[in-house]
């Protein structure tokens, strides 16, 4: 097996939670059919952790609760902090994301036509996801009172991790008969 220390650096970088030993052991001997001392993947664990103390990387290994895994440098707090400050400002209510579905299959749609829908008012719902830039106004439409126009905006595609509306899932797709109201023939 080559470079065993890659190895474990790919294994702890691709966790989500720390990786003890005992679990690097057993991954390394299903994948390659080798088994590896404590020894040689402590002396492993050590080579990553002098690579990453460079001041050149961002991140170091840290043992953690028994097992190791990567963390951002201390120095790189207030960015992180900022950060996960701006994505806690991004988390949508159950209203705002009904609110937002509507919008994303019936584009462009009025504000009157959410709420129809809904069953209920959608000011807040709408307000805040212009906030977030989720949605834009698309213009007035041509009926009485010119109502404005709602559709997605292109930080839409981006938090959903998709390309246009046509990668939304198709709502016979995903409607199935026990959410159905009602007879297909009325």
């Amino acid at each position: 097996m080559e470079n065993i220390a890659l190895q474990i650096e790919a294994l702890i970088f691709a966790s989500e939670q720390s990786v003890e030993i005992f679990d690097i052991k057993q991954v390394i001997r299903e994948t390659f059919h080798e088994e590896l001392s404590t020894e040689a993947i402590n002396a492993a664990l050590h080579t990553i952790e002098q690579k990453y103390a460079d001041d050149a990387f961002a991140i170091q290994l840290c043992h953690i609760n028994g097992g190791y895994q990567f963390l951002t440098k201390k120095t790189y707090n207030s960015v992180i902090n900022q950060l996960q400050v701006h994505r806690s400002k991004k988390k949508l209510s159950q209203a705002a994301l009904e609110t937002l579905a509507i919008i994303a299959y019936r584009q462009p749609i009025t504000k009157l036509e959410i709420e129809q829908i809904r069953g209920v008012s959608c000011d807040y719902s709408i307000q805040k996801l212009l906030e977030k830039d989720l949605i834009q106004i698309n213009g007035k439409a041509e009926t009485i009172g010119k109502p404005l126009l709602y559709g997605t905006s292109r930080l839409f595609m981006d938090y959903f991790g998709i390309n246009s509306t046509a990668d939304l899932p198709k709502l016979k797709d995903i409607l199935t008969e026990e959410q159905s109201i009602g007879t297909s023939a009325e």
